[in-house]
């Protein structure tokens, strides 16, 4: 880790105004580690795959209905990997971020209720950039989501004892053992009847299907507050980020490598298990009936919020193979650029949103309508986006820029003092 003298001087000058002051600013580059930054960069991937549809075909399910050749094989990975599966390992990471906050705030002043305060303003200024996403860009926001959950982590659980946190883990067994129970009622279903004729319901979704944007934006503020108000279960999953940061089980991946791999292996085969009879239906390879598919509906959701945990393991578990394999992973070019991405994941986020806005809305390029194969446009599409942000977080960090949204949301949280200036050095750091 090389850091300059000068910065040096001016880090202790600034964790010696944070002990004067109380509060201290956000985290440090030199403090970050390496996990979860590279989690939430190539995760963002995914997380383009999956919002990028509903864009390119604004009609749920969420996929197209009645698949061709390749468009099958597809489907049946999108709903085997992505969907409903994507999404856990943010929760889990936020409320990993939670704790890391709460640590560094501890640290800094030894007084709770500083770290209480950041946490409540930084989660409440999450809220209204959710609001502000949604109405302009994106009804399916998680922004707000995260934000409440993170207000009701910080008045209910944050200081809780690590017998109150092990809870976390318990929830985690019952989802499994419910699981299971459902992946029994699906097979014995299937075994019953495997030629029905049961399909999705499908609805068209107004804000995404808008004709113009001023109607669009009406019909999201009408939609963000019912996702919202959707996503609230997602404190479970955010609870278990909890209790792993309280373990620092990806600051330190050496010493929790069987946490990690059982996490891994776990989470993983749950999440692609559970989605394998929805992605055989999606593709047309499965019908159920009505009953059962209503079965493979709830397995499928529920199954894949051990996505969670499993692709955090696993992104801990190649951090680790990295650090092993360098001492400045970050020093490759392709692993610094991803690993930037995740440090700036909330602009990548924003970005994709207004990438989808302009490429598929009916009012702007409409590339949806355009072809007879919307998913693959999608497809290509979301990569290509997710590509442009790793780029431009990858330069963003040779000129040391945090990022648009993420510098906004510092200056709301911790206001002008805390704001770090742009260093003239690129510092190299695990």
């Amino acid at each position: 880790m090389m850091v300059t003298e000068k910065n040096q001087i001016g880090n202790e000058k600034e964790q010696t105004r944070e002990i004067k002051t109380g509060a201290r600013g956000p985290v440090q580059r030199t403090e970050r580690t390496l996990a979860p930054d590279l989690a939430r960069g190539a995760m963002l991937l995914f997380i383009a795959l999956a919002n990028s549809v509903g864009f390119f075909m604004p009609f749920e399910p969420g996929f197209d209905t009645t698949p061709h050749g390749v468009e099958r094989g597809w489907n049946f990975l999108m709903n085997v990997l992505i969907h409903a599966r994507a999404f856990p390992m943010f929760g889990v990471m936020f409320g990993y971020g939670l704790i890391q906050l709460t640590q560094r705030q501890d640290a800094a002043s030894g007084n709770p209720l500083v770290a209480r305060k950041v946490l409540l303003k930084r989660n409440g200024w999450l809220i209204l950039f959710g609001f502000l996403h949604a109405a302009l860009l994106y009804y399916g926001d998680f922004l707000g989501g995260y934000g409440i959950v993170g207000i009701l982590i910080t008045l209910l659980l944050l200081r809780r004892g690590a017998r109150v946190h092990a809870i976390a883990l318990w929830i985690q067994g019952l989802y499994l053992l419910f699981t299971i129970v459902l992946a029994v009622l699906v097979v014995l279903g299937l075994t019953h009847d495997t030629h029905g004729t049961a399909t999705l319901p499908g609805n068209t979704i107004s804000s995404l299907s808008s004709p113009d944007y001023l109607s669009s934006v009406m019909a999201r503020l009408s939609e963000w507050p019912i996702h919202t108000l959707t996503l609230l279960g997602l404190i479970l999953i955010v609870w278990l980020g909890v209790w792993a940061a309280r373990h620092r089980i990806l600051e330190e991946p050496a010493r929790h490598v069987g946490k990690l791999v059982v996490g891994t292996m776990l989470g993983l085969g749950v999440a692609i298990g559970g989605g394998v009879p929805m992605g055989l239906f999606s593709a047309g390879y499965l019908h159920p009936d009505e009953q059962t598919l209503q079965l493979i509906t709830i397995l499928h959701q529920v199954s894949g919020m051990f996505g969670g945990m499993g692709f955090v393991s696993l992104f801990g578990l190649i951090s680790l193979a990295l650090m092993k394999r360098s001492a400045a992973p970050r020093a490759n070019l392709f692993v610094g650029a991803l690993a930037a991405l995740g440090q700036r994941s909330l602009s990548g986020y924003l970005f994709q949103s207004l990438s989808w806005v302009l490429l598929a809305s009916p009012y702007t390029l409409a590339l949806g309508s355009k072809t007879s194969s919307p998913t693959f446009v999608a497809a290509g599409c979301s990569v290509a986006v997710w590509l442009v942000t790793v780029a431009a977080a990858g330069l963003m960090q040779r000129c040391s820029y945090r990022g648009p949204a993420e510098t906004l949301l510092r200056r709301l949280t911790y206001g002008k003092q805390h704001t770090p200036r742009p260093s003239s050095q690129v510092q190299q750091h695990l």
